[in-house]
This record gives structure tokens, sequence and C-alpha cells, in this order.
């Protein structure tokens, strides 16, 4: 036994009995301080939960005040179109507010009451998706209707629904502002409920801690001195009270003892402790000495033990911590390092160039100068790194990052010019910023360097691959003065790039700013149209293998007075984007129905209208029932309408829209898929498609329509014979063309050989044109010998 352990069972029991008789004198006289101090403690507490409970009153306040200053609450109470209201403007008004809250689960619900008290608008963020105002909500607005306040805020915590905070509000229905006492009966009242989630959680942990529930009163409620008790007012008319148990307090009093004990034994070890470093301190000093010299030689200091006779615990300390302190250092060094660095190619990560991007963008824009931002973007990087591995993606941008830090480095260090930063960030895209003069050449030669890194491939361990780079350039603060704005310009270049063909650079411009301007003024135009003013429809004929018209296909025209004419592959994206295609659908399905009647007169009572209908529209339930609303106001038979939807959109029906697309079929609507081919389809897609007709893309037939694709084109019909379509082929622009499909078994045909879509009038002349030609042709086989195709083909026209 060392002399240190024999110290310490000689001293310690008589330092632990002394300490445990002060620890029992205390004990006894702190009794009441320790019950005074706990009643502070939970009046302190309850001033928490009050403090809480008030702080959610008010955000209930900023919340209502936030969706009223905004525009969304006015365009939906002012908007007369009620679908309208209720699908775009209802869904934009539920964005609004769930932006008011930067958690998603947060339960918050919007009301709007008309004056007779029947709700107008009602949506809750919660899990629930057929949520209806509660009963409790309900009775407070009725109970404000009948009072004079136009502004209230009350807490309802009935125990049968969730405790809510509901801040009540009158506004005038046409000045969107608190209306006069004499017009409130024509005001709209407008609520907004919250969870007050802060205030439930700080009442359930007094709950359980104390092990009493909290009570809700009109007035404090008196106690005892002797009980554990507070109250706090939460409403003038609204205050909380807890009485703990007695239990509690017998708890309390049991943790003053063991705080005591505990503390008694805890002083008694330091006491021990400190006597046991005097002693070492005075008696152990040969064996502190060598410890000294072990320390020193462990840590590098010196080679060697030698022999010492002065005390020096102090210096040894210092040499420790000294050397914790270094080594710390070089880890905080390290980690700094990492956290700005990409781990793959050793360059700059996204957030190091946002910092340093962001300074010097400062600096720019403040003491004058310039800089340019190349945005680099690798070209069918995707199809290497699938092809050949990500092994080889990822070698490959390494090597890229490497080789565009030398060549911009070498023209940086030719010209003097300061450093650039050169940063991955994200997958295949890079960023160098360099500062420099405009019009000096700097940047057309970094293009033309990085580019030619591409010439001939991209060689990686002495592999060609077949990839390219797209550059977007943008100067600041010609193009820019901020650096979000800057990277945005700069990729806008980089996709102009890559427009252009890829494989090259392209500066940010006048006209990459009017594009953006174009989708602008489009959206604008479309948050305006009047359909019935600017749309028009046009009608192209489908007809079968004798020539016959079967059925029309609607499609959309724009004419904007400003604008001028718009195709729909311009406007019809916006308009998806921006939400705004509900109306522009029901008017071309209402619309295309109208005209119905007059196509049947052309063409027969079986004449099939074709109508296609945007993807977001399948999401709505409301489709279906619009259809049926439309049919029966237009008296047409639904097996006379064919719903047509993109081949990409098909393959990627969730099971909600395809119960959609069912509902649609077993009402009588037939089913298309259009531009067959564009997309990947496998075979097993053909068979899972539910639709009456398969419609061939263009490019399909354009690489189809030959004698020796005549074999697969024919058993890709067949395949959607056998699955009960009939198939229609588009794009036919020539007799070639006719002639393969129909030998194939090709069922009906469209395209420019048979008529460009026409207004309906212009079709009218079409059909009489066409009958008469019909009337004067003896006839023919539909399909003939070689030298006679182009004659039995015009059989079909």
């Amino acid at each position: 036994m060392t002399l240190g352990k024999r110290a310490f069972f000689l001293i310690f029991p008589v330092v632990l009995t002394g300490y445990l008789l002060a620890a029992l004198s205390v004990y006894i006289a702190q009794g009441h301080s320790v019950f005074a101090l706990e009643r502070a403690r939970l009046s302190q507490q309850l001033d928490h939960l009050a403090a809480l409970f008030r702080n959610e009153v008010n955000q209930s306040r900023g919340f209502l005040y936030s969706i009223l200053e905004g525009n969304a609450v006015r365009l939906f109470v002012s908007e007369t179109d009620e679908t309208y209201r209720d699908n775009a403007l209802a869904l934009r008004l539920q964005q609004s507010i769930r932006s008011l809250s930067d958690d998603p689960k947060m339960f918050i619900s919007f009301t709007i009451l008309k004056p007779d008290l029947t709700p107008g608008y009602y949506f809750e963020n919660s899990e629930d998706p057929f949520a209806e105002i509660n009963a409790p909500q309900s009775a407070l607005a009725r109970r404000l209707t009948g009072g004079s306040q136009l502004r209230d805020w009350t807490y309802l915590h009935d125990p049968q629904t969730r405790p809510l905070i509901v801040y009540s509000e009158f506004i005038d229905p046409v000045t969107f502002s608190r209306p006069l006492p004499s017009a409130k009966k024509n005001a709209l009242l407008v609520q907004v409920a919250i969870e007050p989630t802060q205030f439930l959680a700080m009442q359930r942990k007094l709950q359980n801690e104390y092990g009493t529930a909290i009570d809700f009163d009109t007035a404090p409620r008196p106690s005892l001195t002797s009980d554990l008790s507070a109250s706090v007012r939460l409403a003038p008319s609204l205050f909380v009270t807890l009485t703990a148990p007695p239990s509690h307090n017998a708890g309390n009093k049991g943790q003053l003892k063991l705080l005591l004990g505990l503390g008694a034994i805890a002083m008694s070890l330091a006491s021990v402790g400190l006597m046991i470093i005097l002693i070492r301190r005075f008696i152990t000093n040969p064996i502190a000495a060598l410890d000294r010299q072990v320390t020193a030689v462990m840590s590098g200091e010196h080679d060697g033990i030698a022999e010492t006779g002065g005390a020096g615990e102090i210096g040894r300390l210092t040499g420790n911590i000294k050397q914790l302190h270094d080594q710390s250092q070089r880890a905080l060094h390290l980690v700094q390092h990492a956290s700005w660095t990409d781990t793959l190619t050793g360059i700059s990560n996204r957030g190091h160039f946002n910092a340093l991007a962001a300074d010097i963008v400062h600096q720019v824009t403040t003491d004058g100068g310039h800089c340019s931002l190349l945005f680099i973007d690798i070209d069918n990087f995707k199809f290497v790194n699938d092809k050949y591995g990500h092994d080889v993606g990822d070698e490959l941008l390494k090597t890229l990052a490497m080789r565009i830090e030398a060549a911009v480095g070498g023209i940086v260090a030719r010209r003097g010019l300061p450093p650039v930063v050169l940063a991955r960030l994200s997958g295949d895209e890079f960023a160098v910023l360099v500062r420099s003069a405009t019009g000096d050449g700097t940047i057309r030669e970094m293009c033309a360097v990085i580019l030619s890194l591409f010439s001939d491939g991209f060689e990686v361990r002495g592999k060609h691959y077949p990839v390219t780079a797209s550059i977007g350039v943008a100067i600041c603060p010609t193009d820019a003065t901020n650096l979000a704005e800057l990277i945005s310009n700069a990729d806008a270049a980089m996709y102009q790039a890559k427009t252009n063909g890829k494989n090259r650079s392209s500066r940010f411009s006048r006209a990459i700013q009017d594009k953006r301007d174009r989708i602008r003024h489009i959206q604008e135009e479309l948050r305006l149209v009047d359909p019935d003013e600017q749309f028009h429809l046009v009608y192209m004929p489908i007809v079968d293998t004798s020539g016959t018209v079967t059925g029309c296909e609607a499609l959309l025209r724009w004419v904007s007075p400003t604008l001028g004419n718009i195709t729909p592959d311009e406007f019809v994206p916006i308009a998806e984007s921006s939400g705004q295609f509900t109306k522009i659908d029901w008017w071309v399905i209402n619309r295309a129905m109208s005209d119905h009647h007059r196509l049947k007169a052309l063409f027969g009572p079986q004449t099939v209208l074709a109508i296609n209908i945007s993807s977001a529209e399948l999401h709505s339930k409301s489709i279906s029932d619009y259809f049926c609303d439309c049919i029966a106001r237009h008296g047409l038979d639904p097996k006379t309408i064919e719903i047509e939807l993109t081949e990409t959109y098909a393959v990627k029906l969730g099971d909600q829209l395809h119960r959609n697309i069912q509902t649609l079929r077993e009402k009588g609507f037939r089913i298309s898929i259009d531009d067959f081919g564009a997309g990947y389809t496998s075979v097993q897609q053909i068979i899972e498609y539910t639709a009456d007709t398969i419609k061939l893309d263009r490019a399909l037939v354009d690489n189809l329509a030959n004698e020796k694709s005549l074999p697969a084109l024919k058993a890709m019909i067949a395949l959607c014979h056998a699955q009960q379509m009939s198939v229609i082929g588009e794009g036919i622009d020539s007799y070639e063309k006719l002639a393969l499909l129909t030998a194939a078994g090709c069922d009906q045909f469209q395209g420019y050989l048979i008529s460009k879509p026409l207004p309906l009038f212009d079709l009218s002349i079409w059909a009489l044109k066409q009958a008469a030609e019909n009337a004067g042709r003896d006839g023919g086989p539909v399909l003939a010998s070689n030298d006679r195709r182009r004659t039995g083909s015009s059989s079909l026209l």
C-alpha cells in the first residue's frame, strides 16, 4: 500500500463524520427556507408559462395580420369565378398560410366566415384533409357576432377538442379594413387559430413534475400558507393555478437530505484530497521529479531522464497544457480546412466559394472594378457516370478540377491578375471567379482554354470520354450587383450555351434577359387573359384506311393583342408552372364540346373529338365532374369524346391519377396516349396502359416508316391491337409513310398530308373539297405494289 493510500484511510473517516454533523445542523435550520425557495420556483415557472402563452397569442395576431396584409385573401374574396377561386386561389391561399411558420407540422387554421356565419373558406395545416371548423370555434364566432367587439382573442381549451388560441377580427369585404360598428353585420369574420405548442409543452412539464393538473379559473384560488401553490394571470379573466400534493414537498425534503449527505461526502473527499496534495508536495518530491522527466521525454522535450533536485509540478502542468493547446490548434485547422474543401476534388466547395465570392463582389461594387463569373457545366456527364461507373465519374471530376486549376492559374500568373476563386458547386458544376478588366481578353482566353480540354473528348487514365463543357459568363457590376444575381445570370447564360449546341461559352446578354422578360409578360397576360377574346381552337382531322374522317383533334391557339401569336409550346409550360392552366383547360373543354355538333354535321354522328388536357388537371377530382357537366350541357355522348395524355405522363401515373382516369373511362370517355414513342416505354408498360387509343409520335413514325423497319412496326401495332387499342399514326406528311403505316396495320392517320389544323369554317371548306374529290374518284385498293403505292395511298385522302 502506498503512502498516499495510508493517509487517505486514516484521515477520511474523521473528516466525513464532521461534515455529516454539519449537514444535519443545516438541514434542521434551513427546512423552511427550502420550502420558500420551492414556492418561489413554482411561481417563476408559472410566470414563464404565462410568458409563453402571451408570446403565442402575439404569434396568432401576427399570423392574422400577415395573411390579411398579403394579396391572397383579397384575391380570394374578390374573385367571382367560384371554380377558379376554389382551385387556384385557394391553393395559393393555402401556400401563404403554410409559409407563416418554419415548422411544416405546426397546427394553424384560417377561417373566413360570411356575415351569416357560413364558412366562406376554411383551411387547417393538419393531417386531416376533410377537417372542418370545430364546435367551440363556431360558438365563439356566434358570440362575437352578437357582441360589439371588432377584434378579440380567446383561448379555447375544451377537453374534447384541440386547445387553440383563436384571434378573430371583422373586416369589410370591400375595403379589407376594420368596419364601422354600424357595418359589422355585413363584415366578414376572419379567424386564425394556432395550437400553443410551447405553452402546452410547458403545461405538461409542470403537471408531470408536480404530479397534479393545472386548473384554469376566472379568478385566482386562495391557498393556505402550508400549501405549495401558485397562480398566474393569463388574461384579464383567465388564471391558472397549480397546487402541488403534499407528497411533492416530502420529496423535496428527501432531496435536500440526499443533497446534504452527498455534499458532506464530496467535501470530505475534497478536504482529504487537499491534504494528500500537501503531503505529496512536501513528501513525495523525488517521485514528482521523476514524473516530470518522464513527461518531458514523452513530449519530446528531452531525449533522456536526468536527476533533478527541484520541485516543478507547475512547470510540468504548463508544458502539458501547452501541448494540449497545440494539438487542439492543429485539429481546429484540419477541421476548418475540411469544411471549406470539396472532399472529392480538393478545391473549394460551395460554402467556401459563397464566402469568398461575396467579399469580392462587395469590394467590386463598393470600390470599383470588375469581376467575372464562369459557370461551367459538364455536358453528358450523367451518361458517362451511368455507363462507366461512379469511379470513372469521380476520377473525371478530380482530373478536370486539376486541369482547370492549372490552365486558369497559368493565365492569371502570365497576366499578373489576383488569384481566382475556383470551386465545385455541385455534381458536375464548377465556378471560376476572376478579377480582371473588361475587354482585356482574359475571360475569352480562359473559356477557350477550358473548352480546349474537351477538344477530343476528355482523357482520363488513357481513355477518352464523350463529355464537353458549357460555360456561362456574367460580369459584375455590368450584369449583376450581388452574388445571387451574378450566379443566376451566369447559370442562365450556361443554359443558353447548352441550347445553342453545348461545348461552347455564352455571355449573359440582353437576349437572355428578354427571354426572362417575355416569360414574365406571358405570365402577366395569362393572369389577365379573356379566353373568349384571345383564344380560339383549330381542328386537325383524323382519317381511317378508307379516307373517312373518324375524328378531329382540338388544338388551342392564342393571339395576344400585346404579344402577338404565342405558340402552345411556349405558353402551356408557363401556365402549368404558375398554376393558371385550370381556366384554360376548362375553356378548351367547353368550347370544343360546343363545336362538336358542327363537327358531327360535317363528318357524321360517330365523329370522335380528341381533347388534350394539362397533366396537372388529372390531379384534381373535379376534372371528371366538369367533363360530365359539359357532356350534359351540350347533349353529347361521352363515347365520342377522347381525352389525350402524353406518353411520358402516362408512364408516371400514380395510384390516385390512375383512379381518376379509370373514373373517366367508367363514365364512357375514351382515353388515348399521345406522342407514343417520344419517351422510354417498355413492353410491360404498353400492356399496363389503360387506354383506348395509341397515337404514334411523329419522330417514331419518321424512324420506322421504311421497308427495313416494317416488321418492327407491324409487331408494335399488333401488340397494341392485342391490348384492344387502336393505333393512330401522327406526322403523316408523305405518301410513302402513309403506305407503310397502312401495310403495318395502322388503323387511322393524322398529318399535314391529310390536312393541317384548321379553324372550324376552313375545316368545313376542306370537308366539302374532300367530298367532291371522293365523289369524282373511282377508288382503289388501300395498298398497292411498290410502283403503284402512291396512287393506292391517295385513296385515303
